[in-house]
């Protein structure tokens, strides 16, 4: 699996450099090129090489379209680090931050239309199929960021609306990463969109570790500041059961402290991380995190493939639940 996987993320890293080089005029590029460069995981490109090969096809048949996600992929965050006016992405400045909102807006805009000239080299027999998928999930994922904006808002989102925002926001582009390679390898039309469920169960699991890494992670690993969701106010599933299980002594106080708009950013950090301790909150999410990756393991179960063939994801999956970054 090693060996398979560092080949993969070997392809994808030479074919990122080659992105948007030479591309004037610098001051749009050089920040959209920048983000790009900041690696992270490759989750998504490396998932899409992987479903390719898991129905035989050859991996770098898909390479342009797995370069369409991570561009998308990255134009999202460009934005997203905008509006939460975020100090620090992958460990290095946001883009706004190193340049400027007018930076980031522009760049960001420039990564989107360049992941849509790469979706468009698909195979001409399944680009219809892709381009919609791909432009359905590139729609969820704004539904899912206004979703996000707009629960910073209210003091009564459920654990229900949770789950559909960061199924659009996060889990739909990881679904779609899988679909996609699945269907530039010809696989049959059920097991491509068991592997989107897969991919959707993965995805549900990997923003609720990422929920918890944001408040228990360790900031030199996690390469973001610790305690970011809760100085927004963000309604994390952490926060939104919080609001539902408090006591009414700690409700007031949390009440107090997602209203104020002056105080200590530490002292906010702990007295909420404080209240996620008593409520054992930790636990919680770890056995809600346990129930998806279980749920994506019988999706994969059903696909029409020998089992051999799906051990690479599983063992990616494994390493996505149990990561410390």
């Amino acid at each position: 699996m090693k060996h398979k996987i560092a080949v993969f993320e070997k392809i994808i890293d030479e074919a990122i450099r080659e992105v948007l080089k030479d591309c004037q005029p610098q001051t749009l590029f050089i920040p959209a090129k920048y983000m790009l460069s900041l690696g992270g995981k490759r989750l998504r490109p490396l998932l899409t090489l992987m479903a390719a090969d898991l129905f035989g096809k050859n991996a770098d048949k898909a390479l342009d379209a797995a370069l369409a996600v991570e561009i998308f992929h990255n134009f999202s965050l460009v934005h997203d680090d905008l509006m939460d006016n975020a100090d620090l992405r992958r460990g290095y400045p946001t883009v706004h931050k190193k340049w400027s909102d007018s930076s980031a807006i522009l760049s960001g805009d420039a990564l989107v239309i360049e992941a849509y000239k790469y979706i468009a080299k698909a195979p001409v027999n399944v680009l219809p199929d892709i381009l919609e998928l791909f432009s359905t999930t590139a729609m969820a994922i704004c539904k899912g960021q206004q979703y996000d904006m707009d629960f910073e808002q209210r003091l009564d989102v459920t654990e229900e609306e949770y789950i559909e925002m960061i199924r659009l926001k996060t889990a739909a582009l990881i679904g779609c990463a899988l679909k996609i390679g699945a269907v530039i390898a010809g696989a049959p039309a059920g097991d491509a969109d068991s592997l989107y469920e897969f991919g959707v169960n993965i995805g549900l699991a990997f923003q609720l570790k990422d929920d918890l890494l944001d408040v228990y992670g360790d900031p030199e690993t996690f390469g973001k500041k610790i305690g970011g969701d809760i100085l927004c106010n963000k309604k994390t599933f952490l926060l939104i059961r919080s609001l539902k299980n408090t006591n009414s002594t700690q409700r007031k106080e949390l009440d107090k402290w997602l209203t104020i708009t002056e105080y200590d950013p530490d002292a906010k950090i702990k007295f909420v991380k404080n209240i996620y301790d008593e409520l054992n909150l930790k636990f919680v999410v770890e056995k809600l995190i346990e129930k998806y990756y279980l749920a994506s393991l019988d999706c994969l179960s059903s696909i029409n493939v020998p089992d051999n063939r799906k051990r690479d994801l599983i063992a990616l999956s494994e390493n996505l639940m149990y990561r410390e970054t």
